[in-house]
């Protein structure tokens, strides 16, 4: 039976998923969809504990990305960096990912393995560093990641360009810079040295231009649109813009005359089916289908991406639960309690509406299983 019943009583008959074309890489744009890691469920993953992590399921949800023509962009914030995954699980993860790697990757670098307290630009710079070389070992790209610990003891725009140009100096490739809006992660309130964005955007300009062939592209996760593509027209020529706007993406994708982002996207985590057809659409000059495909995922995006926004990845992997890409809703961290039962109960009807759920009597199963207990009805 594909029906559920919502927690307000209301009964809701899931829909198959339009029918989409085997796989097919796809060349026009370059996309990486940030993954999320699956918790062992029968380990620990209580809030403060080390992370526990279901090998198998995390390495076959990112052999589904690779399948689907995506890149994987691992250990970022979607995989709970700074919300439950500590750095020596997000060592290992990074290390067996690359290791079983089908296709391109990239890697998330921060500071997260500092000790709780006052830290000093030196000591940011030496997180940094001990974090880029287990990445560049492993032969994923290094993507520099926000830093909290950064945001907590930088002065001025000067202390970030500092530590970033001395970091670019060590890189031994091209490397992905990264800008996480403070909706995001309130802690990166006032990043690169402003809260005024635009002049905080001034020094990132500042450190790209003086790096320009350190530098693949840098991820920009503002869900501003307009900022973002002004960025985009200011970015020296084969430095690429990598949307992490889980709001805009689609016509961020597309760009206009002067140009177009690439992605690194949350959002393609859960929707990897139609998103792939699009690109390989978009490919094609097929914007009529493309813009078909992605339209639906929307309202989605905009749903898990909502205020509180730090909570989207319990969104994510409820999806993911839902889709049958692993055996149960629980996230290291116990973030599986972020989203309300009202929440998840739209994620559905709008995960429907999208078509990302491929097997709607299973989704039925599991989602009236959680709803049975999270309402308590029988």
């Amino acid at each position: 039976m594909n029906h559920v019943l919502l927690p307000d009583g209301e009964r809701f008959e899931l829909s198959a998923p339009p029918a989409l074309p085997a796989p097919k890489p796809f060349h026009d744009r370059m996309a990486y969809a940030a993954a999320h890691v699956v918790a062992d469920p029968r380990a620990e993953n209580v809030p403060g504990a080390p992370a526990a992590l279901d090998w198998d399921a995390t390495l076959a949800f990112r052999h589904h990305l690779w399948r689907h023509g995506f890149g994987v962009a691992e250990a970022m914030d979607t995989a709970q960096r700074g919300m439950g995954l500590d750095y020596p699980a997000t060592r290992e993860l990074i290390r067996r990912t690359a290791a079983d790697a089908r296709g391109p990757l990239v890697a998330g670098v921060g500071t997260d393995q500092l000790p709780p307290g006052l830290s000093t630009l030196e000591s940011v710079a030496a997180a940094y560093e001990e974090q880029l070389s287990d990445v560049e070992e492993t032969g994923a790209t290094p993507v520099l990641m926000c830093s909290r610990q950064l945001a907590a003891v930088a002065t001025d725009a000067d202390d970030y360009l500092k530590v970033y140009s001395g970091l670019l100096s060590q890189c031994s490739a091209p490397v992905v810079l990264h800008w996480l809006g403070d909706m995001f992660d309130p802690a990166l309130h006032g990043y690169w040295g402003s809260a005024d964005l635009d002049v905080a955007a001034e020094t990132v300009l500042a450190l790209i231009r003086e790096h320009p062939d350190r530098v693949d592209g840098i991820k920009v996760s503002l869900l501003d649109e307009a900022r973002e593509v002004a960025l985009r027209r200011q970015l020296p020529p084969r430095v690429r813009l990598y949307t992490g706007d889980d709001f805009h993406y689609p016509q961020l994708i597309v760009g206009d005359e002067l140009g177009y982002s690439d992605a690194l996207l949350g959002i393609f985590a859960a929707i990897a089916a139609p998103a792939a057809a699009a690109l390989v659409a978009l490919d094609a000059g097929d914007l009529t289908r493309y813009e078909e495909l992605l339209e639906p995922t929307v309202p989605l995006a905009r749903h898990i991406f909502g205020p509180p926004t730090a909570a989207y990845k319990t969104g994510i992997v409820f999806l993911s639960w839902l889709a049958g890409h692993q055996d149960h809703f629980t996230m290291v961290g116990g973030l599986q309690s972020h989203r309300s039962a009202e929440h998840l109960a739209y994620l559905l009807v709008l995960a429907d509406g999208a078509g990302v759920l491929p097997d709607p009597d299973l989704a039925a199963a599991r989602a009236n299983a959680y709803f049975d207990v999270a309402v308590g009805r029988r």
